[in-house]
């Protein structure tokens, strides 16, 4: 298997102007007074060595400022490093963020174009991907529109239409996906595995760590502005997330791990707490055993004893074999918690997709990151779904919504 990316010692600094002149009489004033702006210094990267392989799925884990998008950014050739070498072998497609490499006053249409050609695709390539792109991003309607019109959920369907539609060799995502809708977001996830069996290199920037472990080969987990492991994605995610705990411990006292009595685990600062989470179908009834298909809403009650700012609420279920099947939490499905205090519930519902059996559910309050927990019920509730009684239960591990036509000619 052939390298196809290569970080050999890189560095990269910026230099954070504190006080800027606010008009051009001010500036003439620095001048004469011979008073020089306050400059510091800050490493984005500092001596960060690695290697891409052909075909690989990479993610990149870390707290915000440790280097993540800075790395996409210098692959992408947007950055040059302060120092260290840089080989890239392959046309990049990069989703890096809002609305980047789109010119405002362009038309969809036109920023297709200009897209393609920065990539190195002539006209008449752009020309037949263009019907492509336009239905993969849903945006028929709009495409001779000019993208400053554009929802930011359009500009990132057109942004990842273009990126994998341009035949990337390598391809960079970077966290935007969460802006999104939800449907949206599955068929990204669709076409970004099509690309991984198509053996296009992928890096991953994302905070969404049952993400990275279910997508990626191996994880670089950046912190401090310096590579702190890189791996087996599951063996680094947990190298990462025990650093979390003990770092937060010393920031918030500690992370408590509590005795839950249960078959699950719980652990957290409990500045918030979760109280109770309660399982109700759709016509608001308590219950434990679920229909497959029937929807479930669970109810998931909190008392926060200070006021935290953009919380995140996380869910996640598990069959009897221990797959972790599905790990939403609010942030990346683009549902934003302003602040919580004192006593409140989040809600989160789905039409049971899973075959028959029994499932056990996750419940978490985490920051905006999903990095700080504040209190994790790790497995700690279940619930059960039985096969319909006049129905033949799904094939395979789940069954999802679908439609069939069929049409004569």
């Amino acid at each position: 298997m052939s390298t196809i990316i290569r970080f050999e010692q890189v560095s990269k600094k910026f230099a954070l102007h504190r006080e800027r002149p606010r008009s051009f009489q001010e500036q003439l004033i620095h001048v004469f007074q011979r008073k020089r702006t306050p400059r510091e210094t800050f490493w984005a990267l500092q001596d960060i060595s690695f290697t891409i392989d052909q075909g690989e799925t990479v993610g990149l884990i870390g707290p915000n400022g440790a280097g993540k998008s800075t790395i996409l950014k210098l692959i992408a050739g947007i950055l040059e490093p302060t120092s260290g070498q840089i080989w890239v072998d392959g046309r990049v497609g990069a989703l890096l963020e809002l609305g980047a490499g789109f010119h405002p006053d362009l038309t969809g249409r036109e920023n297709i174009f200009l897209n393609g050609s920065i990539l190195g695709l002539s006209r008449p390539e752009v020309r037949l991907k263009m019907d492509d792109i336009i239905a993969f991003a849903e945006l028929e309607r709009f495409i001779d529109v000019p993208v400053k019109h554009y929802s930011s959920g359009m500009y990132v369907r057109l942004g990842f239409a273009v990126a994998v539609h341009t035949d990337p060799e390598i391809l960079l995502v970077d966290e935007v996906l969460s802006v999104g809708d939800i449907a949206f977001q599955q068929k990204c996830l669709e076409r970004i595995r099509g690309l991984q069996r198509g053996g296009t290199s992928i890096l991953l920037v994302s905070h969404g760590l049952d993400s990275v472990r279910q997508m990626c080969h191996r994880a670089l987990w950046l912190e401090g502005a310096q590579l702190a492991a890189v791996g087996d994605a599951d063996a680094v995610i947990g190298a990462y997330l025990s650093h979390v705990q003990q770092t937060s411990a010393q920031a918030a006292e500690h992370i408590k791990y509590i005795p839950t009595g249960q078959y699950g685990q719980r652990w957290g600062t409990q500045e918030a707490q979760i109280t109770d989470v309660t399982f109700y179908n759709g016509s608001d009834t308590p219950k434990k055993s679920f229909l497959w298909g029937e929807q479930l809403r669970a109810c998931i009650r909190y008392v926060a004893h200070e006021r935290i700012l953009n919380p995140t609420f996380g869910v996640a279920v598990y069959n009897e074999n221990g797959d972790n099947l599905v790990g939403p939490n609010s942030a990346d499905s683009g549902y934003e918690i302003e602040a919580i205090e004192g006593q409140g519930e989040v809600n989160y519902s789905v039409a049971l997709p899973f075959k028959p059996g029994t499932y056990e559910f996750t419940a978490a309050i985490y920051d905006r990151n999903s990095v700080h927990p504040f209190d994790h019920h790790q497995r700690m509730y279940s619930f059960r779904i039985l096969a319909p009684p006049d129905l033949r239960p799904p094939e395979g591990l789940v069954q999802l919504p679908c439609r069939w036509e069929h049409h004569t000619t």
